[in-house]
């Protein structure tokens, strides 16, 4: 059984979720998600030994949501965890993170690695810095219509997805960003970041009505706006990340993927993928599972627990 309690980190309250004892594992969420998505891994990492923590991450769920768009920098999210290692009397802790809880597990291993030993990323490959920032790098090829680029105008995509929460999850869960998916990374004409509403959104067989109640209550009473800031300083972190130009990252690690989804198959993530060793030479294992898509360790809960407590043990 988890239980879950605040804790004053890096200014803010941050709500967590932990299970069990023994070397510390920080389970690190993406968007729009909660701690709640790590439920399969609480129990079955904490049975394999480990002490388990899922937070609900900067301006999601019940943790602190800071209304400037400039404190959802990567500083300020991955400052967040390394106070959240020392809140919990600890001094080392292996770190995983999934979407955009993947950057802040890498660049917390890349910034810290005398608090990080290992790092695991699930659907988002680790960073490659590149020639430009991101955003500017997508007008100069002649994109505006990918969702980067639908999130940064303040209140367009709130507007969106509060208009009807109950519709907004289970439309991003429906499929989520896979290859036969009514939603796409990059929008339709006439149409938002969750494409036709027309278009019935039956939820998968992994996530129960109970689970996505639990999305739904937590979204109508937070909103969107904090999760959607990380978007808006996709550039400035880029900008912020400059002294880590082509630095590699040594410790231990494991990447996890579903060969549906498009942020490995898609515009940034595929090159990435090829690419990775490069950034990772400490890569223990590179798993792409076959027919799944981007909601990864709640569609593949038995497969991802495995590969992570197989890692876990190696690494700690």
């Amino acid at each position: 059984m988890s239980s879950s309690r605040m804790l004053s980190v890096n200014g803010i309250d941050m709500f967590i979720r932990e299970s069990g004892s023994g070397p510390l594992v920080l389970l690190c969420h993406g968007w729009p998600e909660l701690s709640y998505s790590w439920r399969h891994q609480l129990s079955a990492l904490a049975d394999a030994g480990f002490h388990v923590v899922a937070p609900d991450m900067r301006g999601f769920g019940r943790t602190g949501a800071p209304v400037e768009i400039d404190a959802y920098t990567i500083f300020h999210t991955t400052g967040d965890i390394v106070a959240l290692v020392a809140a919990l009397g600890e001094k080392q802790a292996i770190i995983i993170g999934h979407d955009w809880g993947a950057p802040v597990a890498w660049h917390a291993a890349l910034f810290r690695p005398d608090i990080f030993t290992a790092v695991g990323g699930l659907s988002v490959p680790p960073p490659s810095r590149g020639r430009g920032r991101p955003l500017q790098s997508l007008h100069d090829q002649g994109i505006t219509n990918f969702y980067w680029q639908y999130f940064q105008e303040l209140g367009a995509a709130e507007r969106e997805f509060e208009q009807d929460v109950d519709f907004t999850m289970h439309a991003v869960f429906s499929k989520g960003f896979s290859s036969d998916s009514a939603m796409s990374q990059f929008l339709q004409d006439g149409f938002g970041f969750l494409g036709d509403r027309a278009i019935p959104r039956p939820l998968p067989p992994w996530i129960t009505q109970d689970d996505i109640a639990h999305f739904i209550a937590s979204y109508r009473a937070s909103g969107f706006r904090g999760g959607l800031n990380w978007y808006r300083n996709i550039d400035r972190n880029w900008d912020l990340t400059a002294p880590w130009q082509g630095a590699k990252i040594h410790q231990p690690s494991i990447f996890i993927a579903g060969s549906n989804d498009e942020v490995v198959t898609g515009l940034i993530g595929a090159k990435r993928i090829k690419d990775m060793e490069t950034v990772l030479p400490g890569l223990r294992r590179k798993l792409i599972i076959d027919g799944a898509g981007h909601w990864i360790q709640q569609e593949c809960a038995d497969e991802v627990n495995a590969a992570l407590i197989g890692f876990l043990k190696e690494a700690s």
